[in-house]
């Protein structure tokens, strides 16, 4: 069966929630318009199609556009050796997405992460608490509007207060025409 094939059935089953599936570069995405019924689409997908395995699931800030940010669930079917990417659309005002770890168990750390460094909240995750930050740190830092010079934080005990600067930091090239060899961090700074 084609990846085609299977995006239809999935469209097929959920007529009134799905895109068309758009192919771009000999790959299919399928936009699902009700965010809310993600966890049913990949239950389907899973159970009917075969898509046994949750390769990624990340997602983008979209900054001053309605909705805000968009989830995007990269899954694969070891029967059919097919990929199928599935978007959903969430608001800023209702950033809540029904967790797909009942679905696949890998979804536990992908959703954390996005919890982390987003703020969009997983109902139903069994342990959503922050991957990467640190308990209590109050920014995601993801986010378009996220300063690169870093914010400062109130916690002291934990980690620095004062924000970092990444704007010419040991590990960011410089912009411009120049070569890449010559805008290296290590060109800059031969100690």
């Amino acid at each position: 069966m084609t990846a085609k094939q299977l995006a239809k059935k999935i469209q097929s089953q959920f007529k009134e929630i799905t895109s068309d599936p758009v192919e771009f570069r000999d790959e299919l995405t399928i936009d699902i318009a009700d965010a809310k019924q993600i966890s049913v689409v990949c239950h389907f997908a899973k159970e009917h199609l075969d898509f046994d395995y949750l390769v990624d699931l990340c997602s983008i800030d979209n900054d001053d556009e309605t909705p805000r940010w968009t989830v995007v669930y990269h899954i694969y079917s070891y029967k059919h050796f097919k990929h199928l990417r599935l978007k959903v659309h969430v608001s800023e005002e209702d950033s809540k997405l029904p967790t797909v770890t009942n679905v696949w168990r890998t979804a536990n750390w992908h959703e954390r992460e996005v919890f982390d460094m987003m703020g969009i909240d997983f109902i139903g995750h069994p342990d959503l608490r922050r991957i990467l930050m640190w308990e209590g740190y109050p920014y995601h830092p993801l986010r378009k509007d996220f300063p690169l010079a870093g914010k400062s934080s109130d916690m002291p005990d934990v980690a620095f207060t004062d924000p970092v600067p990444l704007e010419g930091g040991p590990f960011v090239t410089s912009p411009g025409n120049k070569d890449s060899a010559d805008r290296e961090p290590r060109v800059r700074n031969p100690e």
